[in-house]
């Protein structure tokens, strides 16, 4: 333990550091969190995620000043308002939009950039599990979030997810009505969203980023040939001055640089988007004001919600209510499944890599299927992809059983 220093001057910088161990804190997470050399731009996705959220916050912010959460308001609050008479206001309005779809976009290519690399895997189980965590989390401030302009899809959309919630023939219909305050989407509805948007999810999520930064910090983040790396051993030799030696780098200021860099290049897709695409993040059905006696001709969520509203649709309704929520929560159980002792490249796996390439084309297709109607060939190879979402993960474990151990 550093000797406190009770001359230090109050509030000087050796005083501040007795107190809260400021030099401590500084190099656990910044100039002595060690980061293998051997990554690429996609281990930035992290810190992507981090400046997305951040972007959503103060954004949301500057629109929660003059949104007016109510069914006879919302709508031209939103629509009017913000995007007319408030100065800038369609500015924060297409950074939230488009933020709120870059940040799933980024939260996937983040996921299967894990899978593909096996950063589940030795010890690293708590980072995945976290980080898909961080994933529902984000849906729900998605959904919760889709629900505020009160359009005709906020509306339909907010109908048919909660009606989930009856559980087919099981019939709980009350919990349907406690979930909405209401029989159907009204004032509760849009009040009781209206708060888990802007209050209690996004501290949930603060709370959840912390614990998956944490859980980076023990085992470290994996690396693209998924080498098994003495830390301490490399650390020191950095400390040394052998940094050719080493094959690690500090996260501050080395990696950090390499972070940024790849955010400033983020960043000018994120601004050209804002400026130039904005109706990417924008259903033209949602410029309608809701109407409950006014049902679109096709209802359906996000393009972020599509290949798991797919895997519902095809099924008898108990049966598609137990394959959505087997959807939703059979990524957390990667680490498991996956019974190799490899920590790889897909590339170097054999069946594993088949395995890959074939859930994410499966998803990208069950994605299309999704925002399709349910129809003709349509209804088809919706029915058979979702079939197959299921057959891939339970054939995971035995691909992976008998895989041969890869030399180093």
């Amino acid at each position: 333990m550093a000797k406190f220093d009770a001359n230090a001057k109050p509030f000087s910088k050796q005083w501040l550091d007795d107190r809260l161990a400021i030099t401590t804190v500084m190099k656990v997470l910044n100039t002595e969190y060690w980061i293998p050399k051997n990554i690429n731009f996609l281990w930035a996705m992290g810190m992507i995620l981090a400046a997305t959220f951040g972007v959503l916050v103060i954004s949301g912010i500057f629109l929660l000043m003059y949104y007016v959460p109510t069914v006879e308001g919302a709508f031209d609050s939103v629509n009017y308002t913000i995007m007319t008479e408030v100065g800038y206001g369609w500015l924060w309005r297409h950074m939230h939009g488009i933020g709120a779809s870059l940040v799933f976009l980024i939260i996937y290519i983040h996921m299967f950039t894990g899978i593909y690399y096996g950063s589940y895997k030795r010890g690293r189980e708590m980072i995945w599990i976290s980080g898909m965590l961080l994933f529902v989390l984000f849906s729900a401030e998605a959904f919760s979030g889709y629900m505020l302009p009160w359009g005709q899809m906020s509306y339909w959309a907010g109908m048919v997810i909660t009606n989930l919630f009856a559980g087919g023939s099981l019939e709980a219909t009350g919990l349907v009505e406690w979930i909405r305050g209401d029989y159907v989407p009204d004032q509760a509805f849009l009040g009781r969203f209206f708060m888990l948007h802007v209050f209690l999810l996004p501290l949930i999520i603060i709370g959840a980023i912390v614990f998956h930064f944490a859980t980076l910090r023990i085992p470290h983040v994996n690396n693209q040939d998924g080498e098994e790396i003495d830390f301490d051993e490399a650390a020191a030799l950095w400390k040394a001055g052998m940094k050719k030696e080493s094959k690690v780098i500090p996260f501050s200021p080395v990696f950090l640089s390499k972070d940024v860099f790849v955010m400033g290049v983020y960043f000018i897709l994120f601004f050209y988007l804002v400026f130039f695409h904005f109706n990417f993040a924008m259903d033209p059905v949602n410029f309608d004001p809701a109407d409950g006696l006014k049902t679109p001709a096709h209802i359906y969520p996000e393009w972020y919600f599509l290949w798991s509203y797919e895997i519902l649709r095809p099924f008898p309704t108990d049966l598609g209510l137990i394959a959505f929520a087997i959807a939703q929560v059979i990524f957390f159980a990667l680490p498991f499944l996956d019974r190799s002792p490899n920590v790889a490249p897909a590339s170097r796996r054999g069946l594993f890599n088949i395995w890959f390439w074939t859930l994410l084309v499966d998803i990208i297709i069950l994605t299309v299927m999704g925002k399709l109607p349910p129809e003709g060939i349509w209804n088809v190879i919706g029915f058979i992809s979702a079939v197959l979402f299921f057959v891939l993960w339970l054939a995971l474990p035995f691909i992976t059983m008998f895989e041969k151990k890869i030399k180093e």
